[in-house]
């Protein structure tokens, strides 16, 4: 999924956030939820169901690998096409955990 069609209709969507801790604190997309890909199997029942979920990391590789995996356990997913990197570069804003601006 691209960043402007993400940005878009953001509310049709789950945004599950699969990065590090540390990244996650530097900023992230507002809304997301935060759960590290390494962790994604045992707390698979923590992402809700009924909106398709949009998995971000930072480029898009991870996120890639956590939307393939929701996908075959039956939960609409996709990934974001270029991860937070490309919604920065967009324009679209990061948040820290605080609310302050965030960063990649």
């Amino acid at each position: 999924m691209k960043v402007e069609d993400l940005n878009a209709s953001r509310s049709a969507y789950h945004l599950l956030d699969v990065r590090e801790d540390d990244e996650w604190q530097a900023g992230h997309i507002a809304g997301a939820q935060h759960v590290p890909l390494g962790q994604l199997a045992v707390r698979l029942a923590e992402v809700p169901a009924g909106r398709t979920v949009v998995a971000v990391c930072r480029s898009g590789h991870r996120s890639g690998i956590a939307a393939r995996g929701l996908a075959a356990r039956g939960i609409p997913a996709e990934n974001l096409d270029g991860g937070v990197e490309a919604w920065a570069k967009a324009g679209y804003p990061l948040r820290t955990p605080g609310g302050e601006p965030g960063r990649v």
